[in-house]
């Protein structure tokens, strides 16, 4: 880097240029505290539509907001009834046979699942913002409800008690999500990072395709772990229990439910072909051992479903230890995960249809489904991704979709469920086999490497906690990781030293912009965060390094000797008692090796708290800078036209605070 050459201004043009750096007014702490919970929870101002407004129709918003529903619904057309039937069909199509293969993934009884296609989109249709998210049981939720209580109830020794504990962290389950909607707590779910989810979902997905293979070979006794060496054991050591007809069947099965979905992939405007691959599957398999009564020949099938509605279950809730911490910490885990993905897969199909959703709102919404779905024998339930995209393609318009998949549901409990008597569980694993490995979005995974290696290693974590521990080990690594992630960043922060851009005002980070030019007698430093407890000490220890090393350098290259350290505080948005006291010891060094210490750009937040201090008075106001640029000039000025012993008014620097 070379050295700038400079004009210094004259004293007159100096007080023309510099400009003062203004200090807050004071501010009541109770309203600035008050602000702050305002900005943390109502980021969005909710209550502003209520301003100015009459006590009715005030009562009209309030129930609008609640149910989304009465705003959209007096402007529904015809033209949008005919997309959403068209979509609400489709997706009934997929809903149906996943239901089904979900609930029997969560070792619960198979008219479970479409129990739950049932009631919690009706719920949704009424209270959700979103107009593209398909109401379903989701595998990875159906994964951990059945690790999580199976590892306390055996599903098929006590039916029943497992049954009631489902019910009873669907409960708990909407009650968490509703209540971190109804308190504004939904900044909670983004600690769950895109990399974190990404693992998460492939090694969850890995997992579950894993754990297929007791349906494709048409195993009777399996593991109830998750892990990939208890899994791989059961199948290698149960070699003699294969079943040839069950293998050859979910191979064909799950070759057709691959292949329609690679032609839909390549061809978009048949994807109902890939929406309606898998109810095809359902019934040509339930053909296939009709006909052939492959039963009585090693291939097992559903057996009898129950005909009518939803039953009440609210009677049947598990409050009473020792099973009751289970449910509770079942109901929480799940619930985190469903509601981190069904807002995650909302916002994406809204960013493409260009609005808005409310993620308190369906917070809210997800919550109360599932809160009134575990009262009517409905486990747990969210926005799955495959079944919003098969909506969402299907040219759906608003949420009334789900309105006509939960009538096409409620047609099937009332009619048809006897025809399910022959269907194989091995369609139940192919079709779950197809929808999981599109969770496994390998492409992601090598973006994360490329892009940012740390949240690759955040990825792999859950991904290799999930698959070789367990869901809930992964998704504890994973989050473990991230935390750990955010820490370093707020107790190491970036500190780098600028240079001025040839010909130019502007000072940028000499490793981004080696030909900068360096500032004879000025060393610039810039703090790239917050100045917290966290990184007051290492950030003093710091500064005292870039020091050290600027003076050893300017004595080896017998340059002008250092004079000025300037700090750039535009990134440092806020400062706590412990970054003042390490800005004091700062200046105290500062002061002992005979240099000036010059702040550039302190903004609102740390001038308030500067001022507050007494700090401002200890640096002298005549040494606060608008821009790193005045700073440069003030500092440069003082150097070359100012004698020791100066006394004049043109001696002193020109900054008017």
């Amino acid at each position: 880097m070379g050295n700038a050459d400079y004009v210094y201004p004259s004293t007159n043009e100096y007080r023309q240029c510099a400009h003062p750096v203004a200090v807050p007014p004071p501010q009541p702490f109770f309203k600035s505290f008050k602000n702050s919970l305002k900005e943390t929870f109502f980021p969005d101002d909710p209550l502003r539509q209520f301003k100015n407004k009459t006590p009715s129709r005030k009562f009209f918003l309030g129930l609008q907001y609640f149910l989304p529903i009465l705003e959209w619904g007096p402007r529904y057309t015809f033209q949008f009834l005919k997309s959403d039937l068209i979509s609400g069909i489709t997706i009934a199509s997929l809903a149906i046979p996943q239901g089904i293969s979900y609930a029997k993934l969560a070792n619960l009884p198979p008219i479970l699942g479409l129990y739950s296609s049932f009631i919690p989109p009706l719920i949704y249709a009424m209270m959700g913002s979103s107009r593209d998210l398909a109401v379903g049981t989701v595998a990875v939720a159906s994964l951990l409800i059945g690790s999580m209580l199976g590892d306390e109830v055996n599903a098929t020794e006590n039916p029943a008690l497992y049954l009631h504990l489902a019910f009873t962290a669907t409960f708990f389950a909407g009650l968490l999500q509703a209540s971190l909607g109804l308190l504004r707590l939904g900044f909670i779910v983004d600690f769950l990072s895109h990399a974190t989810i990404v693992g998460f979902m492939g090694g969850a997905a890995t997992v579950v395709i894993l754990q297929q293979l007791k349906g494709i070979l048409g195993l009777q006794h399996f593991t109830q772990s998750t892990d990939i060496i208890s899994v791989l054991r059961s199948v290698f050591s149960q070699i003699h229990e294969w079943r040839w007809e069950s293998g050859v069947l979910g191979a064909i099965f799950l070759f057709f439910l691959l292949l329609s979905r690679y032609f839909s992939k390549k061809r978009p405007k048949f994807f109902w072909i890939s929406a309606m691959a898998p109810l095809t599957t359902v019934i040509l398999g339930s053909l296939l051992v009709y006909l052939t009564h492959a039963e009585k020949h090693g291939v097992d099938v559903i057996g009898n479903l129950k005909k009518g509605l939803n039953p009440p279950s609210f009677g049947d809730f598990v409050f009473t230890s020792p099973y009751f911490t289970t449910a509770v910490k079942t109901g929480m885990i799940t619930g985190i995960i469903a509601l981190a993905e069904g807002i995650a897969v909302g916002r994406s199909f809204a960013m493409f249809k260009n609005y808005n959703i409310d993620g308190n709102k369906e917070m809210v919404a997800i919550g109360t489904m599932n809160i009134v779905g575990s009262c009517f024998s409905c486990y747990l339930t969210t926005g799955p991704f495959s079944r919003s995209a098969v909506n969402f393609n299907a040219g759906c318009k608003t949420a009334m979709s789900n309105v006509v998949m939960a009538i096409a549901v409620m047609f099937t409990l009332l009619f048809l469920t006897p025809l399910f008597h022959y269907t194989p569980l091995v369609v139940l694993s192919a079709i779950i086999i197809s929808a999981m490995l599109g969770l496994i979005d390998y492409e992601a995974a090598i973006h994360l490497w490329k892009v940012d290696k740390f949240d690759f290693v955040v990825c792999m974590g859950a991904y290799i906690g999930v698959v070789f521990a367990s869901v809930e080990v992964g998704l504890v690594i994973a989050v473990a990781i991230s935390v750990l992630r955010l820490l370093l960043f707020v107790a190491r922060p970036k500190t780098f030293i600028l240079g001025n851009l040839p010909n130019s005002t502007i000072y940028r980070s000499v490793e981004q912009y080696p030909t900068t030019n360096d500032v004879p007698g000025i060393l610039i430093l810039q703090i790239d965060a917050p100045i917290y407890f966290a990184n007051s000490s290492y950030l003093r220890e710091r500064i005292s390094r870039w020091i050290d090393e600027e003076e050893d350098k300017l004595k080896s290259t017998g340059e002008t000797s250092l004079q000025y350290v300037i700090f750039n505080m535009s990134a440092v948005g806020n400062i706590d008692t412990s970054g003042i006291s390490m800005l004091e010891e700062v200046k105290k060094i500062t002061d002992r090796r005979g240099l000036k210490l010059v702040l550039a750009n302190p903004g609102a937040e740390v001038m308030k708290k500067l001022n507050k201090s007494k700090f401002i008075e200890t640096i002298g106001k005549e040494w606060i800078y608008l821009t790193v640029g005045e700073a440069v000039e003030a500092c440069n000025y003082k150097l070359h036209t100012c004698k020791p012993d100066a006394t004049t008014e043109d001696s002193q620097p020109w900054n008017n605070v």
